[in-house]
């Protein structure tokens, strides 16, 4: 369906000349994010570059009854950032200043396209730290990561993103500015309503501008790998480690079925020269010298790792966390993974995964089961293989049972069917397993209140 005339005659007469584009090659770009199952079909792509620019848009786009979908930097895996049916793509890319560093207060004004890594890499040179920290933090964007409440690997010591936000500048649907909580600690005013955009997906309003709230660089830093022989071991060594004369900052883990495609994609392996089907990568801030020494004495003494090593400087560091952080690249270009991202309860990881392994074998034998995560944070990456027999469209077309399978057993453990991915087009058929019909009626309301012409973001969540 074409766009209506009005509306393109208004983008022609009162925005700059190259602030629209209909180019196929960037529709296609746009429109997507790095969801695999939908097809892009984007109608228009704007890319602002003030907040009045985006509250002119929206206000033209409301009053002309276009669908838009606000895109960062495009990294989810949910489809929250597609747009499938015609919409016109809003793009925050433009959008990156970085004001300087107020390390009184230890906060920063950023608008929402500033680039992770850049945020990061800012606040560095005044030794202050976002911690807001994932694999694609060098093309994530803030405004994306507030509004899915992005994870990352780090939640295990700061928690998520709406913990270090501040203060939010919020577009509604119909094109007001919202300005809410500034840079202000503590304001005790009513509903906070900075809180039900951050982790909202886009379907309320478009966060143009945001005050994050900053931390300490974190002081010595020491990277560990070990392997261990079981996913309770894994369960056991975390305990140990939260015991350990340390701060944890990330305990992540893998199976051996993530490190054999690791090696044939990257060509890296654990450096263990002993087989091990998993591995635990720990880091730690701050470890008291003469303590540690005893108590990695204590784990080989007890057998609760079989191998392990500790990074000598940064970049074997690096190397250690290449292996945490490659998989997923691995997984997709070893094979065809259909990705979960899931949390449970930390004590009930170890029941689930036997029943998920169990369930597999019994209704979908064949099917690789490729295991990784923040399991400190009970943060799981279910990654089930086509198997290279079976052809993409059926696999496709069965993956969709297996879920329902999976969040059955999710919402039996009491667990999220999305753990730091949120919702999108992917989970919005399976949201009732992890929420009740009341919490959905009350989303509903929240997105009718703030945009009652559906135009925002259209059937993504609910």
């Amino acid at each position: 369906m074409p766009l209506p005339a009005p509306f393109t005659a208004a983008l022609a007469a009162d925005f700059p000349s190259d602030f629209s584009t209909a180019e196929p090659a960037e529709l296609a770009t746009y429109g997507k994010d790095w969801t695999k199952v939908f097809t892009p079909n984007a109608s228009l792509l704007v890319r602002p570059r003030t907040t009045d620019e985006v509250s002119r848009f929206l206000k033209l786009a409301s009053a002309n009854g276009v669908a838009v979908v606000p895109s960062g930097g495009r990294t989810g895996l949910a489809g929250g950032a597609m747009a499938t049916n015609g919409e016109v793509v809003l793009s925050l890319e433009r959008m990156r200043t970085l004001q300087p560093v107020d390390t009184l207060a230890m906060t920063v004004r950023v608008q929402a396209g500033a680039i992770t890594e850049a945020v990061h890499q800012h606040c560095a040179n005044e030794g202050l730290f976002w911690p807001v920290d994932f694999a694609s933090k060098g093309s994530s964007q803030v405004g994306g990561n507030i509004a899915t409440n992005a994870g990352g690997v780090r939640v295990i010591r700061y928690g998520l993103t709406r913990n270090w936000v501040l203060g939010l500048q919020v577009v509604t649907p119909t094109g007001d500015v919202l300005e809410l909580n500034g840079a202000l600690e503590k304001n005790n005013t009513g509903v906070d309503l900075r809180q039900l955009f951050i982790g909202s997906e886009g379907i309320l309003g478009v966060i143009t501008e945001a005050t994050l709230k900053l931390t300490r660089l974190p002081e010595k830093v020491d990277v560990f790998l070990f392997s261990v022989p079981d996913l309770q071991g894994v369960l056991t060594l975390f305990e140990e480690a939260r015991k350990g004369p340390f701060t944890v900052m990330a305990y992540e883990f893998f199976t051996d079925k993530c490190s054999r495609r690791l090696e044939a994609h990257r060509k890296i392996r654990p450096p263990f020269d002993t087989p091990s089907t998993h591995s635990v990568l720990l880091e730690v801030e701050a470890a008291k010298p003469g303590a540690l020494d005893g108590w990695l004495g204590s784990l080989f003494e007890r057998g609760l790792v079989t191998d392990g090593t500790l990074a000598a400087d940064s970049d074997q560091a690096k190397f250690l966390w290449s292996l945490r952080e490659g998989i997923s690249e691995s997984l997709s270009a070893t094979g065809l993974p259909h990705k979960n991202d899931i949390s449970l309860p930390i004590s009930g990881l170890k029941r689930f995964c036997d029943e998920l392994e169990a369930l597999l074998a019994k209704k979908y034998p064949g099917w690789e089961l490729c295991l990784f995560g923040h399991i400190g944070d009970g943060n799981l990456h279910v990654n089930i293989m086509k198997p290279d027999s079976m052809e993409k469209a059926e696999f496709l077309a069965r993956t969709h049972a297996c879920d329902e399978d999976v969040f059955t057993l999710v919402k039996a453990h009491q667990g999220s069917i999305s753990a730091e991915h949120g919702i999108g087009l992917l989970k919005k058929d399976f949201l009732g397993y992890s929420r009740t019909p009341i919490e959905l009626a009350l989303m509903r309301e929240l997105k009718r209140s703030f945009d009652p012409k559906g135009l925002l973001n259209p059937g993504k969540v609910l």
